[in-house]
């Protein structure tokens, strides 16, 4: 009999691979953080023995979500500036609070309470874009998150750096620091086309080339922006992507809210992957992104709750369902995006859009052990006929009870392991005090 870590085992299994298999009464083993064997509790109690064993009677087995995109350290302004359009949201009020409070000691406590919060709702991967990301890779390796962190770049100052090269300098860093660490990737990131010259996307994309590693960047996220950028370039934003480089299966894109037939021509003829953020775009009114048209056209797309400042929320279950019903209700047809293609947006399909399909997404074995496990024993889910439709139709975050990540138990029975929230949630409060007080000045 073999030897290992942790059996998962009694529950019902979505792995979540290319046959979308189903299981009854199913078990995980898992050894040195990878799994090791997937299939019916009978069968892999003859064959393994754990140290731990973890009970998921009357519990839905499935591959933790992955967040292609957020702002982790904004749960710090979480609610500041609601109900506004986007260009005013931006500049007239998150730009001027960040300059005034974003430092090392918020970005570290901003991201760890979003660790908080992903983990208990279920995400064990997510993308982030903000300022001081080595603080938010010590926050989510602190935690026991898997991620894909990236420094935002601007053609001005952030409260991290006094200019572009500093910016590009930093970026570099973070690659070089992390790039043999188990959990914690690297991304670069210029923030968008209305804030970042040519000259800052050459020199990032050539940073991103020598590291092999993704860009990312806000594209086309309202219609403003989609004008003020085609009178820029003389032609669509896609295309200016085209002309310099920038299309090609590292590229992630967030929002694309604006994109026509040809720009998604383009991102399907390069394997250009999209981040789609529903929650945002409705708050923000940015409008629909043409997910079902991108999806037909082959273009890999991911699911993002974007930051706490323009959701508010970070579950990944509620964006699974905004995402179903926003496309419903804009086409007037209720049979696009069903239930199962958009929990594979949220699990294997976001894990495609950040290059870690190979390690995280489903349930297979030789992949990582990024697992939670939902209780289904609840009046909300009660009965059950469809796995898929309860996870975007009727459950949520709150339904979570257990997490690993790495093959590393960091939630059970709804507690933190990793993460001492109160505490966390204290600092953040003091933090907000400070934020409060700079905005009256």
């Amino acid at each position: 009999m073999q030897e290992v870590d942790i059996i998962i085992t009694g529950g019902k299994a979505l792995l979540l691979d290319s046959k979308n298999t189903r299981l009854d009464n199913a078990a995980i083993a898992i050894k040195a953080g990878d799994i090791t064997a997937v299939g019916q509790t009978e069968q892999i109690a003859k064959q393994y023995r754990a140290k731990k064993t973890i009970n998921a009677k009357d519990s839905l087995i499935m591959p933790g979500f992955v967040n292609c995109h957020t702002h982790a350290a904004m749960t710090c302004f979480r609610g500041i500036a609601d109900d506004l359009e986007l260009m005013d949201w931006l500049n007239n009020y998150i730009f001027p609070a960040e300059a005034k409070n974003v430092n090392k000691e918020l970005a570290y406590w901003g991201t760890l309470l979003a660790t908080a919060e992903m983990i208990k709702s279920g995400t064990t991967t997510f993308c982030d874009m903000y300022i001081f990301e080595d603080e938010t890779a010590r926050a989510a390796k602190a935690a026991g998150m898997r991620c894909l962190i990236g420094e935002v770049l601007f053609d001005f100052p952030s409260p991290n750096f006094k200019n572009i090269e500093e910016g590009l300098l930093y970026t570099r860093m973070l690659a070089e620091k992390w790039q043999n660490d188990s959990l914690i990737n690297i991304i670069v990131e210029p923030h968008a086309l209305y804030t970042c010259s040519p000259s800052l996307l050459i020199k990032a994309k050539k940073i991103a080339d020598d590291f092999n590693a993704p860009l990312g960047i806000h594209l086309l996220e309202n219609k403003t922006e989609q004008e003020q950028l085609h009178e820029k370039f003389g032609k669509s934003a896609v295309s200016f992507l085209k002309d310099i480089g920038y299309l090609n299966e590292r590229l992630i894109a967030f929002h694309c809210v604006c994109f026509s037939d040809e720009d998604m021509k383009l991102f399907a003829d390069h394997g250009c992957k999209i981040s789609h953020n529903p929650a945002s775009n409705m708050k923000l009114a940015s409008g629909v992104a043409p997910v079902p048209d991108m999806l037909k056209a082959g273009i890999t797309v991911g699911l993002g709750t974007d930051g706490c400042a323009s959701n508010n929320n970070l579950d990944m279950i509620k964006e699974m369902s905004t995402a179903a019903k926003l496309h419903k209700v804009a086409r007037l047809d209720p049979t696009v995006m069903d239930a199962q293609t958009v929990v594979r947006m949220a699990t294997i399909e976001g894990a495609k859009v950040l290059g870690m399909e190979k390690i995280t997404g489903s349930l297979e074995v030789g992949k990582k052990a990024d697992i939670i496990i939902l209780g289904l024993n609840k009046p909300h889910l009660t009965p059950l006929y469809s796995e898929y439709s309860h996870l975007v139709y009727a459950a949520s975050g709150a339904d979570i009870d257990t997490v690993l990540i790495n093959g590393k138990v960091v939630m059970e029975n709804r507690k933190l392991l990793t993460i001492d929230e109160t505490d966390v949630m204290q600092k953040v409060r003091e933090i907000a005090v400070n934020v409060k007080n700079s905005l009256k000045k």
